[in-house]
């Protein structure tokens, strides 16, 4: 059973940053799609955003339009991580943010997830 816990959201400034790292366990991560959805408030968890994901073992990288260029996803092969560095936060990145994998790869469904870890972007 795979399992991943979140860390690093806030309450930052418009314009400010925050990095979430999310820690995974319980498999070997060789074949794994690993991603960063976020669900904004109001929203139903059907209508979660994929954010940015990464293929485990090549490490090729999607990004949503709204966040290429702000937004970085990385991992640390070592610590099973992965994280997303947020830069030029603004108000509509407010959410709730998940960390997410799938031994299928990236996509809109995934197998696994992680509890959530809430940032605010205040204006």
């Amino acid at each position: 059973q795979v399992q991943l816990v979140e860390s690093g959201g806030g309450l930052v400034q418009a314009g400010g940053s925050l990095r979430l790292s999310c820690v995974v366990s319980g498999s070997s991560l060789g074949g794994y799609g690993l991603a960063w959805f976020r669900q904004a408030p109001g929203k139903e968890r059907e209508e979660r955003e994929l954010v940015a994901a990464l293929k485990w073992s090549v490490g090729n990288t999607y990004y949503k339009d709204s966040v290429k260029g702000r937004f970085t996803i990385s991992k640390d092969n070592a610590k099973n991580m992965i994280y997303l560095q947020m830069n030029s936060l603004k108000t509509e990145d407010t959410a709730v943010y998940y960390c997410a994998a799938d031994s299928r790869g990236y996509g809109p469904v995934m197998d696994y997830w992680g509890q959530g870890t809430h940032v605010t972007v205040s204006s």
